[in-house]
């Protein structure tokens, strides 16, 4: 392999990690160095000598509490919100997850609070994580003209979040204990929203919130999504949009979904 597929392949897997950012202000041109450090060698002469840097002053992290105390703690804040927009400060200064260290931005929700569907999906993307808004990608932008071949809108009667609310390094899917610490906070906002229809976008937010697996066989049919309040409320798992453009022949099942959901939105 020569010099620049080398360099391409460390890139793509720095990609893959999820590294999308330099973290110097400038380049490094190691090579001007070795050439600058052979020069002085050959000639004759030593490397100016360099002052030691000054002493660094390591400072422990603060120990992350545990999943279940993450959660715990989660559940108190969600339970003191009485509006959507309380609940959405409490996430935004909410630190139990893990995730949030390594976000750009909180990715709360978007849409209309209070309507009368709610749709959930399940971690923000690179998109999502640097504007700060659920569903904004490519996706997100089917999602929109799925809600608008039923007639609906995230700018006038429809809310969109995800189960998660902070981006997974390299847009891995979030595990079971980050579902569980937001698990309270997605649950408020269910019960403040208090939608007639909760459509859950992909198998990630089907699982997390019915326990249901198989996002093949499961999609299109009604379910009850019963809160730890003894709550419930109608769930309608469907594909996700990105799933959709990967698989646009799966197209005419999503369609049959949609009229599934506004058939239920009308009778409700």
């Amino acid at each position: 392999m020569d010099r620049a597929s080398a360099a391409r392949a460390l890139l793509r897997w720095y990609v893959d990690a999820g590294v999308d950012e330099a973290v110097a202000d400038g380049p490094v041109d190691r090579f001007r160095r070795a050439a600058e450090n052979t020069s002085l060698a050959t000639s004759g002469h030593s490397a100016p000598a360099r002052s030691a840097p000054p002493p660094v002053t390591v400072i422990a992290p603060a120990a992350q509490p545990s999943a279940d105390e993450a959660a715990s703690a989660a559940a108190r804040l969600a339970a003191g919100c009485n509006s959507h927009e309380e609940l959405a400060a409490a996430v935004a200064s909410f630190d139990g997850c893990p995730l949030k260290a390594g976000a750009r931005n909180t990715v709360f929700s978007d849409g209309a609070p209070g309507a009368r569907l709610l749709i959930i999906g399940e971690a923000p993307g690179r998109d999502e994580d640097a504007v700060g808004k659920p569903f904004v990608g490519r996706a997100g932008q089917l999602l929109d003209k799925m809600l608008a071949a039923i007639g609906r809108s995230r700018a006038s009667d429809t809310l969109i979040s995800n189960v998660v609310y902070w981006r997974p390094p390299g847009n891995r899917a979030p595990t079971q204990a980050e579902i569980a610490v937001c698990r309270p906070f997605v649950e408020r906002l269910i019960e403040l929203t208090n939608p007639a229809a909760i459509m859950l976008a992909g198998g990630v937010p089907m699982q997390a919130l019915l326990g249901v697996t198989g996002i093949m066989r499961a999609r299109g049919a009604w379910r009850d999504l019963t809160l730890a309040s003894g709550a419930q409320f109608p769930a309608l798992p469907v594909f996700h949009p990105a799933f959709l453009l990967r698989q646009p022949a799966q197209k005419r099942l999503a369609w049959a979904d949609l009229q599934t959901l506004a058939a239920r939105l009308r009778d409700a």
